[in-house]
């Protein structure tokens, strides 16, 4: 019986990539020049510091710009409304979230569900594992999760027949 996987990773390397070219495009732009400002990773949290709010928005900018060049979607990530503002500096942090957390597996569940497609899914940690007897049906789900509004990035792994 034909199965694959539903899962959201972040590919670290990527993410690190993406970090460091931002890191040499801040060096090398004019409006950045004597400007204590930097962009960090840690795990899976980039924090932005600069000087001003302003500078704090222009660095998440560039920062989303290499992102989209690393094919990394900034939409399964939590950011904060506000910035912090800590004696002179001004910073935000960018968390990326990893795995399918339990109410989003539900949600997945229920679209595949609904969607009538001769398939069985089910939650297996932080993954949803689809299986069918067709492998036209399999790849309809995909399609259908492709276009749906879920709000995580989602990658579909382990196809098997």
């Amino acid at each position: 019986m034909p199965t694959f996987d539903i899962v959201s990773e972040v590919d670290r390397v990527e993410l690190k990539n993406a970090v460091d070219n931002a890191n040499r495009e801040l060096t090398s732009r004019f409006d950045f020049r004597g400007v204590d400002a930097s962009i960090e990773l840690n795990e899976l949290t980039v924090k932005l510091t600069s000087e001003s709010d302003f500078q704090v928005q222009q660095l998440y900018d560039i920062f989303a710009n290499h992102c989209a060049k690393r094919n990394l979607s900034l939409a399964g990530t939590e950011t904060p409304e506000n910035l912090t503002h800590s004696g002179k500096t001004f910073s935000t942090t960018i968390t990326f979230r990893q795995g399918i957390d339990q109410p989003l597996a539900k949600q997945i569940n229920k679209l595949i569900k609904d969607s009538k497609l001769k398939v069985q899914s089910s939650i297996q940690g932080d993954k949803v594992r689809v299986s069918g007897k067709k492998r036209d049906d399999l790849q309809q789900t995909i399609a259908m999760l492709r276009q749906s509004d879920i709000e995580q990035p989602l990658q579909f792994e382990n196809f098997r027949d």
